[in-house]
């Protein structure tokens, strides 16, 4: 009998196209149907203002280098460039009391490649919490692993995932799960809703962890947008989180490099899983599977630490966070529930007439012109909400928010 190759079926548990491209095709049907409209889009968390011009100077001098055979670099270093992770040691965690070494830190092309492979070091066993409403890498990568169980549409949920509700009732934070998971993936602030956890909460969650052997996957990838003094920047400030914890960095949102891709991930040397030390292991998977970002991008990243670096990034970041307010405020204003875009640029809102998170986005595509991301594409919690993004230009954020105020 002939053999044949066979799929990996874990891929046909996942529940429709991956949501923004369903988004995609939705608003690419829309355009071929009204070729004259002009469509503002607020629901990829796509940034719009240019890099930095301290960053492209970098950028520039990095190109140059690669054309000089002194100069000249290949394959980076597995774990990233020493001057990078050694700054980024510096500034994003030792200047904040957290003890992180460079030898911690492992450069990558973006967080959300991370966030999705990091589940590889890990038993198929392993049972994995979610908040609900969460970003969709988190549970899709899982799947594909092999590692949720079966879907149910009834519930929208994966049989073996442990759902951890985050509601209006509950700040939109979830709270701590009764059935203990192996692995709980947590992001703040948050997206989608923009939430944030308070240091005090956040030190719950590690006590948490520690006390039942369990691994936090922290992503966060819009620290840089948390204005409050008590919100942490890192999981790494509470006590005890090294030995229980991985974080995961971007500079996409940070410092608008979404078309440069590059990111990091901090895995403790005294983190372990089972007795076993995940350095290691993350360590062999990065260097089998990845052959480290781009010099000239790390040198972009580098940049991004500089004095001046620092405060073209710190207002391009007012920038988005001005947005936000304008659509917060316009939307409140208008009489819709609303919440987040203070310490992060997503904005969390109500659907109006109870209408479903799709019905939403058909209303305003269709009557505004206007694409955001429908709260259910998150998780079934997330029905009935809606996010939008602060990342669009000052003009068309106004715009967008005038169109909805006037349907």
């Amino acid at each position: 009998m002939l053999k044949m190759a066979q799929i990996n079926s874990n891929y046909k548990k996942l529940p429709g196209s991956y949501l923004f491209s369903t988004i995609g095709k939705k608003v690419r049907e829309y355009q071929e149907k009204n070729p004259g409209a002009r469509i503002i889009r607020l629901g990829i968390g796509d940034v719009t203002q240019p890099i930095a011009p301290e960053i492209i100077t970098a950028l520039h001098k990095a190109v140059d280098e690669m054309g000089n055979p002194e100069t000249f670099k290949g394959y980076a270093p597995d774990l990233g460039y020493e001057f990078l992770r050694s700054v980024i040691a510096k500034k994003d965690f030792i200047e904040r009391g957290c003890e992180i070494s460079p030898d911690e830190i492992f450069v990558s092309d973006g967080a959300k490649c991370d966030c999705g492979n990091i589940q590889e070091i890990f038993s198929l066993d392993n049972r994995v919490a979610v908040c609900d409403p969460v970003y969709p890498v988190y549970v899709d990568s899982n799947v594909m692993a092999g590692r949720t169980g079966e879907y149910d549409p009834a519930k929208e949920c994966f049989n073996d995932v442990i759902y951890m509700p985050c509601l209006k009732e509950n700040g939109f934070t979830p709270e701590l799960p009764s059935k203990v998971p192996d692995l709980i993936y947590l992001c703040f602030p948050n997206n989608p809703t923009g939430a944030v956890i308070h240091k005090a909460e956040l030190q719950k969650w590690v006590d948490y962890a520690n006390e039942h052997g369990s691994i936090i996957l922290y992503d966060a990838a819009y620290e840089a947008y948390i204005s409050e003094d008590d919100v942490p920047h890192s999981i790494y400030e509470c006590n005890g989180a090294k030995g229980c914890a991985i974080e995961f960095r971007s500079f996409s949102k940070t410092a608008g490099f979404t078309g440069l891709r590059l990111g990091f991930t901090v895995i403790p040397k005294e983190l372990k899983a089972g007795g076993e030390a995940l350095w290691p292991l993350w360590a062999r998977r990065h260097g089998t599977k990845y052959n480290g970002a781009p010099y000239i991008v790390q040198k972009a990243g580098e940049a991004v630490y500089s004095e001046n670096g620092r405060k073209q990034v710190r207002e391009q970041i007012a920038y988005y966070m001005q947005n936000a307010g304008i659509i917060l405020d316009g939307l409140a204003a208008a009489g819709y529930e609303v919440s987040g875009g203070k310490n992060a640029p997503y904005i969390w809102l109500k659907t109006p007439d109870d209408m479903t998170s799709w019905q939403f986005f058909d209303y305003l595509l269709e009557k505004a012109g206007v694409v955001g991301t429908p709260g259910s594409g998150f998780g079934p919690h997330g029905e009935h909400y809606f996010r939008l993004t602060a990342f669009g230009n000052r003009e068309n954020t106004i715009e967008a928010i005038e169109r909805i105020k006037s349907l």
